[in-house]
C-alpha cells in the first residue's frame, strides 16, 4: 500500500501586497486550518500554491517552518527552472521532514524528453534517497512528461510515484496499467478526474478544491471507498458545480477567492483584474457564500 493515500489539499499561498513575499502568518493559519480539516495531508508549493511568484528564500523558509507546523504529512513542491534550485528546495524539505517531494519538469523553456530524463535522474542522484520523489506531470504549465520517459524513470526504482495532472483518463489508465509490472504511488492531480481515477485505482488526490472545500473531497472519497453510489453521485455533482464556476477564472484564482470567503487571508492576486473580471469575482464569492452551507450539510450526512 502507498504511504500517500487519500485527500491531500493543495494549499494556496497568501501573498504580501506590493511584494513577491509570502504572508507567513496567513500561511501558517492556512496550514493550521487544513491540518484540522480532516485531509490526509497538505501539498505546499504546487501549481495551486503559485510557487513561481515567490523568492527562493521565502519558499525555503516556508517549507522549513510549514512542514514542522503541519499536523498532517506534507508533500513539498520543489519545482524550479533549474536543477540547482530544485535540489536546494528538496534538501530543505527533506531536512524538515516532508513526506515526499514533488517535481515537475523544468518549466518555461522547451526541453526534449532526453533533457527532462537527465534532469530527473541528476535530481535523484543529488537527493540521494533523503526523501521520496514524486514525478509531476502537468503539461499545461510545464514541459510534458511523456509516458515512455515517465515509465523509464518509474522503473528505475529512484522515484516513489507520479502525480498525473493532465486531466486525461486515458493518460491515467496508462500509468495505472504500468503498476502491473512496477510498484509506485499514483496520485491524480486534476479535480475533474478525481472520481473516475480514485474509483479506478488511484491512491489519492492532490486537490486544489480541497483547499477551499475539503468537506466535498473527503466526503466524495469516503463514498467511493464505501461504494456509496448515491452519495458519490451527489458530491461529484457538487464538485462539478464548484469547478464550473472556479474554472472560469485563471488558475488558481477561484480557489483563492473561495478560501478567502471561508475567513482566511490570501492577500492580492498575482495579476490584477479589470472591471468586468472584478465584477465576476464578486459574483463568484457571493455564489460561494450561498452554496457552501447546504454542501457542508450534505457532506455531514452519509
Amino acid at each position: 500500500m502507498s504511504a500517500l493515500q487519500g485527500v491531500y489539499a493543495a494549499a494556496v499561498m497568501p501573498r504580501q501586497a506590493g511584494t513577491n513575499k509570502i504572508e507567513m502568518g496567513a500561511a501558517f493559519d492556512l496550514i493550521d486550518y487544513l491540518s484540522k480539516s480532516g485531509v490526509q495531508g497538505i501539498a505546499l508549493f504546487g501549481s495551486t500554491g503559485e510557487f513561481l511568484h515567490f523568492d527562493l528564500e521565502d519558499r525555503l523558509r516556508l517549507l522549513r517552518l510549514g512542514i514542522k507546523r503541519s499536523e498532517v504529512p506534507v508533500i513539498a513542491g520543489v519545482g524550479h527552472s533549474t536543477l540547482d534550485g530544485a535540489v536546494r528546495l528538496a534538501e530543505e524539505a527533506a531536512d524538515a521532514g516532508a513526506a515526499a517531494v514533488i517535481l515537475m519538469p523544468p518549466y518555461f523553456f522547451r526541453y526534449g524528453q532526453e533533457e527532462i530524463a537527465a534532469f530527473y535522474l541528476e535530481f535523484a542522484e543529488e537527493l540521494a534517497g533523503s526523501a521520496p520523489i514524486m514525478l509531476y506531470n502537468i503539461a499545461a504549465f510545464s514541459n510534458a512528461l511523456e509516458y515512455e520517459t515517465g515509465a523509464a524513470l518509474l522503473s528505475s526504482g529512484l522515484f516513489a510515484g507520479i502525480k498525473d495532472s493532465t486531466g486525461s483518463l486515458d493518460d491515467f489508465m496508462r500509468w495505472h496499467s504500468l503498476r502491473e509490472s512496477h510498484s509506485f504511488t499514483l496520485l491524480v492531480g486534476n479535480d475533474v478526474l478525481f472520481t473516475a481515477a480514485r474509483s479506478g485505482g488511484a491512491d489519492g488526490v492532490v486537490s486544489g478544491v480541497a483547499c477551499a472545500v475539503p468537506e466535498v473531497l473527503l466526503g466524495l472519497d469516503r463514498a467511493i471507498q464505501r461504494n456509496n453510489t448515491r452519495k458519490r453521485d451527489q458530491l461529484e455533482s457538487r464538485l462539478r458545480e464548484f469547478l464550473e464556476r472556479a474554472d472560469s477564472f485563471p488558475a488558481p484564482v477561484g480557489v483563492r477567492a473561495a478560501v478567502e470567503v471561508r475567513g482566511l487571508k490570501i492577500g492580492p492576486h498575482a495579476v490584477p483584474f479589470g472591471a468586468d473580471g472584478q465584477r465576476r469575482l464578486d459574483e463568484f464569492r457571493e455564489w460561494f457564500r450561498g452554496w457552501l452551507p447546504a454542501v457542508r450539510e450534505e457532506c455531514r450526512h452519509e
